[in-house]
């Protein structure tokens, strides 16, 4: 028996939580941006995943989402990221 798409929403942001700063409402957007894996933000630009989140929002999202997006790439390509640098609020402009 398969998974269905809820049960797939859920591990992905299970997933996702493990990165420092993510927790269910953000997990749930990269869901939604179809990033199911911390994987899948290697190579990504955190800017244009801002961005795109605010398009779909239709709104202009709180800039320490970006923050937390920049925050999140530097985990998903780092395989020894620096604890100091998994704090989102050190990724400010």
């Amino acid at each position: 028996m398969g998974r269905g798409p809820a049960d797939k929403d859920a591990v992905a942001i299970r997933e996702l939580k493990q990165i420092p700063g993510i927790g269910n409402s953000i997990a749930q957007d990269l869901v939604e941006m179809d990033i199911r894996h911390v994987s899948d933000l290697v190579g990504k630009n955190p800017e244009a995943l801002y961005t795109r989140h605010c398009v779909m929002k239709g709104m202009k999202v709180d800039r320490c989402l970006l923050y937390v997006f920049r925050c999140a790439v530097y985990f998903a390509e780092t395989p020894e990221p620096e604890p100091e640098k998994l704090n989102w609020w050190k990724w400010k402009d």
